[in-house]
């Protein structure tokens, strides 16, 4: 996706001519509207079977109900503009969209040519306005964090201030939340734009030797970064998109492909836009599942699991997953909480993150996992310095060396473990699941807290942990299970509690 800064820019130039009554009539309706005003509904994408988990999220820190889609890995819930920045701190999610509108029960046409039809009629019924203006407050987001991490990049520790101390902790959000509902007010709106840009459009007509679709030019990056354009040269700046179609259900008679590109193709007519699939500005989707469709505008250009880990490992757990896996705990302050099969130190890098009350461990018996976990904190003490000082807060995790079957901890000094264990795919092997399982499963009981204490284990060999598990009902007590979907193979997560009984003499039990 382009600069923000340009995707922002070019957005308030958009032409919008008299055949585009539906979006213009909505701001000439109410020109003093405030953006605060306006209540949308927010999609996101979250790992499956963790919907609840993210919706319990939701409700906690942004106070409004969700609604978990019939297509797994998606929630929806309604915000006030205001709380947009807040959405992008919920640590539970991958991908944010703003909702269009939503058909719960769409009723496709029988023939091929007749739905698609049907799809490119229905570009033109939506109501776009309320959604653009969301995507657009959300670039400017954006463009206020990317302008605030060059000047870091630039300056070190540099004192000044970018967009009224943007940069500081949560305390000051709500005054940063208000400076940014004000710029992105201020900012030419779309009834404006459509003016200024009236007089170049019969320029641009004129000297157009394109098919049609490609009516309007697109000024450079380099062109909207120096903004010096030649005096007398006046080019119009047009938004660039592309429609992306998640498909499910076998009752369509067309592809995902055909529906993004009949449904494309009417977008691209009713908003003179420019289709590119690489380098795009706006993302349209068009999500199908059965008879329910969601037609939205994607908010986030890469997913935010990407936000704790720069050095990954071969199996490196995503940090969406990693927080719904710490949620099923319910870590309580000052409890004791490790990962003994760290890895990256995924796990306990987002519960030192979320939990700062807690104490965090990350340990591997590979001394390159645990190099690497250790360059992933360095790399979030960096990211965690603060601007003005220079200086870094410490965070509360440590990492360690050692063998799980024999870890160095006191008997019962841990309150929580946390840990995704090998699949005997990438990393081990099947075989070697039946050994290592019940000999884990012996010494997490002996570290864990009688009564208290509890796991959260993470596995796809499910047989193997079933086995080794009813051999140990005596030490663990399995609570809950949530089946989820990690690259594309089929896992579950288990929640064990711990027993009141003593843990054993290792011995063997196969």
């Amino acid at each position: 996706m382009s600069d923000p800064e340009e995707a922002s820019d070019t957005l308030a130039e958009v032409n919008l001519d008299d055949t585009h009554k539906p979006l213009t009539e909505n701001l000439e309706s109410d020109p003093t509207s405030s953006l605060k005003d306006i209540v949308v509904t927010i999609g996101a994408t979250v790992p499956t079977g963790f919907e609840l988990t993210a919706a319990d999220e939701v409700k906690e820190k942004l106070g409004s109900q969700s609604r978990i889609s019939k297509d797994r890995g998606k929630i929806y819930f309604e915000i006030s503009v205001e709380k947009l920045s807040q959405v992008h701190r919920l640590r539970s999610v991958d991908n944010l969209f703003v909702v269009v509108q939503e058909f719960t029960d769409y009723q496709f046409k029988e023939t091929k040519e007749d739905a698609l039809k049907d799809l490119e009629d229905l570009a033109k019924k939506l109501p776009w306005t309320d959604p653009l203006k969301v995507w657009k407050l959300n670039t400017n987001l954006k463009k206020r964090k990317t302008k605030h991490k060059k000047q870091n990049q630039q300056n070190g520790a540099s004192k000044e201030k970018l967009y009224d101390d943007g940069g500081k902790d949560r305390a000051n959000q709500k005054d940063a939340d208000k400076e940014l509902l004000d710029h992105a007010q201020n900012t030419p709106s779309l009834k404006s734009a459509e003016q200024n840009t009236e007089k170049t459009q019969e320029m641009i007509l004129a000297d157009d030797q394109s098919d049609g679709k490609d009516e309007f030019p697109t000024i450079t990056g380099n062109e909207n970064q120096a903004g010096d354009c030649k005096k007398g040269e006046v080019e119009a700046q047009v938004l660039k998109f592309r429609v992306t179609c998640n498909r499910a259900g076998d009752k369509h008679c067309f592809t995902s492909n055909d529906a993004a590109r009949d449904f494309g193709g009417a977008v691209q007519d009713y908003f003179q836009w420019k289709a590119d699939m690489t380098n795009f500005d706006v993302e349209v989707l068009l999500n199908i599942h059965n008879n329910e469709v969601v037609v939205g505008i994607a908010l986030t250009e890469e997913s935010l699991h990407r936000r704790n880990i720069t050095h990954f490992g071969p199996t490196t757990l995503r940090s969406t997953l990693a927080y719904g896996m710490l949620r099923l705990c319910d870590p309580q302050p000052t409890d004791i909480i490790i990962d003994p099969m760290s890895g990256t130190g995924a796990i306990p890098i987002e519960g030192a993150t979320e939990w700062p009350s807690c104490y965090h461990i990350a340990g591997d018996n590979n001394p390159q996992a645990v190099k690497r976990a250790a360059n992933n904190i360095c790399s979030l003490l960096k990211k965690n310095q603060n601007k003005e000082s220079g200086t870094s807060w410490g965070i509360p995790i440590d990492t360690i060396q050692w063998d799980i079957c024999n870890l160095p901890l006191r008997t019962s000094s841990v309150d929580v473990i946390v840990t995704d264990m090998p699949f005997g795919k990438r990393i081990g092997s099947k075989k070697k699941n039946w050994d290592l399982y019940p000999a884990c499963l012996l010494e997490m009981s002996r570290i864990c807290r009688p009564g208290t204490g509890r796991a959260v284990l993470l596995t796809q060999d499910r047989k193997c942990f079933a086995k080794a598990l009813s051999k140990m009902g005596h030490l663990w007590q399995k609570g809950h299970t949530v089946w989820v979907n990690v690259g594309g193979l089929h896992a579950a997560v288990y929640l064990l509690k711990r027993t009141l009984e003593r843990a054993g003499e290792k011995r063997s039990y196969w």
